[in-house]
């Protein structure tokens, strides 16, 4: 036994050694990476400089007429070459490069048709030259003239390298400026040649990726989707042993954060299979026609490594509807989508080539992109329930020490409407929240803190407000709790705080709302009433309304309009909806102007009606509402208990609120954040 652990033991400690070798693999390679780029200039320039120099500088001693005198009195001169009748170049005879005045002169001359030891002197013109030679030798008939010769050169090297050089300097300085400004022509490599190639990232089989479908919690039924994607590129026969064929895309729609990408990075991770992830906005370049030739460069590499999978990421960027805007249409950009249709309705099942994209604008796609046979499935990926935002938390808390007293169902019921991305953003909050704290586990205080930062903003601890300001917010917001606690279809009531939080968040009240897919009337109706009752406190109290109300006033607007002309809450509207799909949830007018009128009258209708029942039920609990004002600016935050022993238990609370449980909240005596518990119902 003391074996097997001492193997087990050793084992573990080679995968971790294993795994720290990674991540400092990983780590440098995430770092900067060396430009070889500027290796190939510097031996360029190098190459050049010394070419140059051997050609120009030559090695060539500069002399003058009265050495020449010297030379051919000394008699050490075996020729001389006249050169485009501007230079002389002085040959010397082999016996004379002994001498110890010669021995810096250059013994060759790289390049040239005339090699030999020489020296070099500029002459004014052959005229200039023949009458020194013939002055020279007038009084000297012991002395043998030397051999002239006239040549006429084209160098056609020291012509073009003065204008080379700056041709090639501007065209680095282009090709490092396009470097910084985008990652080159073409992609990250920088070669104009690779500005049709696909910039789609390749995952093997060698490059593993370590999300799997286990990392990804509430999305049960998605899962179930692509699993058997996945699952039918690793065994296709046993689909179309039945006759199935394999599907050619699916398309992922859901709001941001819910976890399409994630879910994709899973498939990656699962699959055996190659992966080609890319954006949409990859394929769309300022160049025509590049977005094509990608698209056409993507699927030729996905048939070399069939079966395999490709996601694109949000595709709207290059899959929206044609047609709809002709005076400002991007050609380029349809004409990528043309490629796309035509490559996704041209490569057969057999290939095993499968197209997965996500959107979270489902509305603005092209229908022909959403035909079968393109995208066969669309997995609907909706922001989950209390069950997948447990499991959710269950996942992101794995990377964060917890305390053993926090309880994962109660954090779920604390964030309603919270998708993946809000999870994983308050667990990581709250882990900052401790370390702040100098704690050394996360408890449910950091939880609820996180939650609120989440809300509400950033707490204004020392944002000045007057006296009278922080009374109206208190009425304000009592009036908020007050209506909320004593209708009967408002949601439950967690906590009112009138500390500031955020950008203008002076004070707000925080509901726990019941998960619902529908929404009667009635509660439609007290949903409305409770938002309005903090302007109703104001007018009140004070006999005047301030703007602290505006958001409250968006929201019923929205509503009572959403009733009129949505939901046909409306008897004199009647049972119609105006609500337009394909233009992106707004408003459209297939309706007269006398009916709009009627919306319009309908509409303020149901809000005065409401702002007046506020305001009734307001006049009636006006004690109520003068205790919790004043409560309020005492403690600055009350919660769900602290009502009930002030004004008592909430008429209309029901035992089921979340699963059979009630979530309570308590305040601690010496902090002013709560503490969650769950009570038996």
């Amino acid at each position: 036994m003391e074996t097997q652990n001492s193997n087990e033991n050793k084992n573990q400690q080679g995968e971790e050694s294993k795994e720290k070798k990674r991540s400092a693999k990983n780590i440098l390679d995430d770092g900067p990476k060396f430009n070889y780029f500027w290796v190939y200039a510097i031996i360029f320039v190098f190459v050049v400089i010394s070419f140059n120099m051997s050609l120009f500088g030559e090695n060539v001693q500069k002399s003058n007429m009265n050495d020449l005198r010297t030379m051919l009195t000394d008699k050490d001169v075996d020729k001389v070459v006249i050169v485009n009748e501007k230079l002389a170049e002085v040959y010397l005879k082999d016996s004379s490069l002994n001498k110890a005045k010669y021995k810096k002169i250059a013994k060759t001359r790289f390049g040239s048709a005339n090699k030999g030891p020489h020296y070099s002197l500029t002459v004014p013109s052959n005229d200039a030259f023949d009458k020194f030679s013939t002055e020279f030798y007038k009084d000297k008939p012991e002395f043998s003239p030397v051999n002239v010769e006239y040549e006429l050169r084209q160098d056609w090297w020291r012509d073009i390298v003065p204008w080379l050089l700056p041709l090639l300097l501007i065209a680095g300085l282009w090709i490092f400026m396009l470097r910084k400004s985008g990652g080159g022509i073409g992609g990250p490599g920088g070669n104009i040649f690779n500005i049709g190639k696909s910039k789609a990232i390749l995952f093997d089989k060698d490059e593993k990726i370590n999300i799997t479908f286990d990392d990804v919690a509430g999305l049960d039924e998605a899962k179930v989707e692509v699993h058997e994607i996945v699952n039918f590129l690793k065994n296709p026969k046993k689909y179309t042993a039945l006759g199935g064929k394999i599907p050619k895309g699916a398309l992922l729609i859901g709001p941001p954060g819910t976890g399409k990408t994630l879910i994709a990075k899973a498939m990656a991770g699962e699959a055996q299979v190659p992966f080609f992830s890319i954006s949409g906005s990859d394929f769309v370049e300022m160049f025509v026609g590049v977005g094509a030739s990608r698209v056409r460069d993507l699927f030729r590499q996905a048939r070399e490594k069939a079966p395999c999978i490709i996601f694109i990421d949000e595709i709207d960027a290059i899959g929206r509807a044609r047609g709809k805007n002709l005076v400002n249409g991007n050609d380029e950009r349809e004409n990528t989508l043309n490629q796309l249709l035509v490559e996704m309705d041209g490569f057969s099942s057999e290939k095993g080539v499968i197209m997965i994209a996500a959107t979270n604008r489902p509305d603005v796609l092209d229908t022909a992109l959403l035909r079968p046979g393109r995208f066969d499935r669309q997995i609907s990926i909706d922001k989950p329930d209390l069950k997948g935002r447990e499991q959710i938390f269950k996942v992101h808390s794995k990377t964060i020490k917890l305390s053993p007293a926090v309880d994962v169902h109660k954090l779920a019921a604390l964030t309603p409407g919270f998708v993946g991305a809000d999870i994983a953003n308050i667990c990581n909050e709250a882990a900052l929240i401790a370390a702040r704290n100098d704690k050394t586990e996360i408890d449910m205080q950091d939880f609820n803190d996180a939650v609120d930062r989440a809300i509400g903003g950033l707490e204004k601890k020392n944002k000045l407000i007057s006296p009278e300001e922080k009374k109206i917010i208190a009425y304000h917001e009592a009036g908020h709790a007050i209506c909320g606690w004593f209708l009967e279809y408002a949601h439950p009531l967690l906590k009112v705080s009138i500390i500031p939080r955020g950008v203008a968040a002076l004070g707000y009240a925080q509901y726990l709302p019941k998960e619902k897919y529908i929404e009667r009337e009635n509660e439609m109706l007290d949903r409305m009433c409770m938002t309005l009752g903090g302007r109703a406190a104001e007018r009140i109290v004070f006999d005047e309304i301030s703007t602290g109300a505006q958001n409250d006033l968006d929201q019923v607007t929205r509503v009572a309009y959403a009733m009129v002309s949505i939901f046909g809450m409306n008897e004199k509207v009647g049972n119609v909806s105006f609500y337009d799909m394909q233009n992106q949830n707004t408003f459209n007018k297939p309706f007269s102007e006398e009916t709009a009128k009627m919306i319009d009258v309908e509409s303020r209708k149901i809000i005065e009606d409401q702002y007046v029942r506020a305001q009734n039920l307001l006049r009636e609990k006006r004690k109520e509402l003068d205790m919790l004002a004043s409560l309020l600016l005492e403690k600055e935050v009350l919660f769900k208990d602290d009502l009930e022993r002030l004004i008592g238990k909430r008429p209309y609370e029901t035992p089921d609120v979340f699963d059979t449980e009630v979530l309570t909240v308590s305040k601690n005596t010496d902090a002013d954040t709560p503490s969650v518990e769950n009570t038996p119902a």
